[in-house]
């Protein structure tokens, strides 16, 4: 039995490290699908994490000189000014000295040429193996949009499916600034017109549903503003979440993910770097749970303000389930803060991570740096209980690592039609 905090805390960190996670957000794919699984040195410098900060370091660059550059010639530049000429203290650039170092590599290398000498020893399949054990993942759910041209014909064509991989359909291509869903979706053989009929609305939910099918889709996603809005009878992106997402969401038994926030292109000259942050209303997640109380929502929310409010709003709603840090939350410092919070008012009904990795490399930093934050931040709660005289032992602390980092939240669901799941008040 372990009753000191020093002991609390070395027999959390050894099970939080032994726990094997399921990544349930990510931009990773099957190794299948070639070249759209990201892995490497090159890619992981030219992250757009990265890119941004380059811009910071150097804001003499011009942004469409630096777009231009190739790829390698790009991640020379940031090696030399992020990690060369500055100590690489950001949660970015640790976080690829701790994938160097993980991989055995000496991350104080003056220039690329012997990391790219490593990759290019490597394949796909085989450092697929080699991350997920080092990160400690035993699934990456994944982020298909059917409607891009790069990947839309590896399904169409089907393959051997690796099933650390699942599937996630994503709705952002087909309904986000609609009617430019219109062609894309036409071309895909769905008769849909620009004004949001019945008979659209029901090809948009068989398209959800065929794709669902081919992807084995665990659930569906979609990233959204922060000025989205529910009820909005005006509004077609929430004519097209009300009326085709979420009735195929609940007839197929499936979680719908909403990620809140995301202020697209803020800087359009900077690409994906050039997204930034802004506070939602969380009324309107509640009205979603309310209407759709048969239907789990899987929800984070961008704004460090939301993080508090959608933990409320958890409480008041048994079907709202809130996940990971996602982007700029994804820092250790409001990582911790925001676990606590989510403990302390959630218990052990939250995702407290997700890695949201573009490049595969980057589960092992991501997952390396949650896993100690999430160590202490329960070895802390746990003195905490064994202060107030309620001790827990190693097999307790197993049982709720597996709880917090297994998927069970949301592999264990199946949506049933309902109406609303809470009223009154605590």
């Amino acid at each position: 039995m372990h009753t000191t905090p020093a002991g609390y805390r070395a027999l959390v960190r050894r099970l939080v490290s032994r726990t094997p996670v399921t990544d349930v957000h990510t931009h990773l794919f099957d190794p299948a699908l070639g070249p759209l699984l990201l892995w490497g040195i090159d890619e992981l410098l030219t992250y757009h994490y990265l890119a941004a900060e380059l811009f910071r370091a150097r804001p003499d660059l011009g942004y469409a000189d630096v777009r231009a550059m190739p790829k390698t010639a790009l991640a020379d530049l940031v090696w030399k000014e992020l990690f060369r000429l500055r100590s690489p203290v950001s949660e970015a650039c640790r976080g690829v000295t701790t994938v160097l170092s993980a991989l055995g590599l000496d991350p104080d290398e003056k220039d690329l040429s012997r990391y790219r000498a490593f990759f290019s020893r490597l394949n796909a399949r085989d450092y697929v193996d080699r991350v997920f054990d080092l990160a400690g993942v035993r699934r990456a759910y994944m982020t298909n949009d059917p409607l891009d041209p790069q990947e839309a014909p590896a399904w169409e064509r089907g393959f051997r499916r690796d099933p650390r991989f699942p599937g996630v359909l994503r709705l952002d291509s087909a309904i986000m600034n609609w009617p430019a869903g219109v062609r894309a979706l036409r071309g895909k053989g769905y008769r849909v017109e620009r004004a949001l009929s019945r008979g659209t609305l029901s090809e948009i939910r068989r398209y959800f549903n065929e794709w669902c099918d081919r992807l084995d889709a665990r659930y569906m996603a979609v990233s959204l503003p922060p000025d989205f809005r529910y009820p909005d009878p005006d509004s077609s992106l929430t004519r097209l979440i009300q009326g085709a997402a979420l009735p195929v969401a609940l007839e197929r038994g499936i979680p719908a993910a909403m990620m809140i926030g995301v202020r697209k292109l803020a800087n359009p000259e900077m690409g994906l770097a050039g997204d930034s942050v802004g506070r939602a209303p969380i009324e309107t997640v509640e009205a979603l749970a309310r209407d759709f109380g048969g239907i789990k929502f899987l929800v984070t929310m961008l704004s460090r303000e939301n993080a508090h409010e959608l933990c409320v709003a958890a409480r008041k709603f048994k079907n709202i389930v809130v996940f990971g840090c996602w982007w700029f939350l994804n820092n250790p410092s409001l990582i911790r803060e925001i676990t606590a919070m989510r403990l302390e008012l959630l218990g052990l009904t939250f995702v407290p991570q997700h890695s949201d990795a573009r490049v595969l490399d980057q589960l092992i930093y991501k997952w390396a740096h949650s896993r100690a934050i999430l160590a202490d931040v329960l070895a802390s709660k746990y003195g905490d209980l064994a202060a107030a005289g309620r001790r827990v032992t190693g097999p307790e602390i197993k049982r709720d690592l597996e709880i917090l980092l297994g998927g069970g939240l949301i592999e264990g669901w199946r949506n049933s039609p309902g109406g609303p799941v809470h009223s009154g008040t605590e």
